[in-house]
């Protein structure tokens, strides 16, 4: 039912052309200001993806995301003492 998604990071020559991405994934996200875009697309068919845009004549670079791969569950968080006792407080 649900695809697993990754998002890859491309870093463009100029930003003119990258409506164009959104042939090869959902574009989440266009910084004008330092000209990447992020798209999303499966992740089987993420290599494939990476090696068509790299192909393109605009494009920098292209990296993947890895925030899939990140462990995102803390073990042995234990609060601060002092701060336990300024939130009991309400400081």
């Amino acid at each position: 039912m649900f695809t697993d998604r990754q998002a890859i990071i491309v870093w463009l020559h100029h930003l003119k052309p990258a409506k164009v991405l959104r042939k090869y994934g959902n574009v989440h996200y266009v910084s004008r200001r330092m000209k990447y875009a992020v798209v999303y697309c499966d992740q089987q068919e993420i290599e494939d993806v990476m090696e068509k845009l790299n192909a393109l004549s605009f494009v920098k670079k292209v990296e993947p995301s890895f925030k899939p791969f990140l462990k995102t569950e803390f073990e042995n968080s234990k609060p601060d003492k002092a701060k336990e006792y300024d939130y009991k407080i309400g400081i």
